[in-house]
């Protein structure tokens, strides 16, 4: 039994060896070396087509995102602002995010559900970059330290998600439905989700923790039916028309009814607390949720070598650091200002901004022609 041992602690070095050998393919001279040799592309041609489509989905959503808060930004400069939705440019936006959306969607049905949802930080990282040029926002140091790592993140991501090609066909999407892993967790799921909804609802309990993870719960659920939803439309392109099992129609319910609930609990999150810490915290959440759900229903690391599970580990890490970088203290950077102008207010006489009060929370008060104002303690204070 001793002489054995060496031998199948050999054996898995050699089969994670192997794994590496398999993402990092190295060809012949002249071929192209590297994760970036022709036999890597042969092998990757859908996943590849899923990666772009999300990237370049991601990336329409960043600048649908800057269009809209510059819409809005060029409506509150308007003496007589007219409503939001009557804006050409909000709508052009709004227009932009759904071709996004639809790009994201379809490379579910390309790629593995472990490769495309972390590729979301470049919703993120995109729109820092696209904020610069559109709203003329600064770039800082940690902007350019978190686009790197998201970008690193994003490198080994795509070498190391598996490599499997699943033809995501409504009988196979019904074997994994029915599966005992996918029953097992949907159970705990539910019971977790009715703990923390009666928390939420009963006790009053408005955690950000609470919310987010509602939010990560529901999305494990959206990610599974837009893979099975997308995949069956695309086998429905390339082989046999799918859309006539009841499976379909059953996914699809649960995707729309899963977003709406997932955007519900997430705009009651952004409403108590600062974007800064619900998006990276939401983008963690989210991308750990999908990755379990793509484990669990489509077993897509099923086989593979620890070492490359590790190295795809460390890639979303990074990628959440990006993201962290990226937002910090992002808002603070607007409310650096002295004072707050108003501008003209129709009927009504303004005779001074508003300054800052550096002794309490408050934007101070209005002047009232007088040579004092009062703090917040109500104790007059000379101007």
């Amino acid at each position: 039994m001793a002489a054995l041992a060496p031998a199948g602690l050999g054996d898995a070095a050699s089969a994670a060896l192997d794994e590496l050998s398999r993402n990092f393919t190295y060809g012949e001279p002249g071929t192209g070396n590297g994760s970036l040799s022709g036999a890597w592309y042969r092998r990757n041609q859908s996943h590849l087509l899923g990666v772009v489509l999300a990237i370049l989905g991601n990336l329409v959503i960043s600048i649908s995102l800057n269009i809209q808060k510059y819409s809005h930004l060029q409506l509150a400069r308007q003496e007589h602002p007219k409503p939001y939705f009557k804006s050409v440019l909000w709508w052009g936006g709004v227009a932009l995010m759904a071709v996004g959306e639809t790009g994201n969607f379809a490379a579910y049905g390309f790629a593995p559900v472990t490769l495309i949802a972390p590729l979301g930080c470049m919703s993120v990282t995109g729109s820092a970059a696209i904020s610069v040029v559109f709203l003329k926002e600064n770039l800082r140091a940690s902007d350019l330290l978190g686009m790197t790592l998201a970008f690193a993140g994003i490198y080994l991501l795509v070498n190391f998600a598996p490599n499997i090609t699943q033809a995501i066909s409504a009988r196979t999407v019904q074997y994994f439905f029915v599966g005992w892993q996918f029953l097992i967790y949907v159970i705990l799921e539910i019971l977790l989700f009715c703990v923390l909804l009666y928390f939420h609802k009963r006790r009053g309990m408005k955690h950000m923790a609470i919310l987010l993870t509602l939010v990560a719960l529901l999305a494990s659920l959206t990610v599974i039916s837009v893979k099975a939803v997308s995949g069956m439309i695309t086998f429905s392109l390339m082989d046999k028309m799918q859309l006539t099992y009841p499976i379909f129609y059953i996914m699809f319910i649960i995707m729309i009814a899963s977003c709406v609930f997932q955007v519900k609990f997430l705009t009651q999150a952004t409403k108590l607390y600062s974007t800064t810490v619900v998006v990276p915290v939401n983008h963690m959440f989210f991308t750990t949720s999908a990755i379990i759900a793509g484990i669990i229903f489509y077993q897509e690391f099923l086989g593979a070598a620890f070492l490359t599970v590790f190295i795809y580990l460390f890639g979303c890490f990074l990628s959440f650091l990006g993201v962290f970088l990226v937002t910090r203290n992002r808002e603070k950077e607007h409310l650096q200002q002295s004072y707050i102008d108003f501008g003209n207010i129709p009927g009504k006489q303004i005779l001074d901004k508003i300054q800052q009060d550096s002794n309490g929370l408050s934007y101070g008060t209005l002047p009232d022609g007088s040579d004092s104002t009062k703090s917040q303690s109500g104790e007059k204070k000379e101007a």
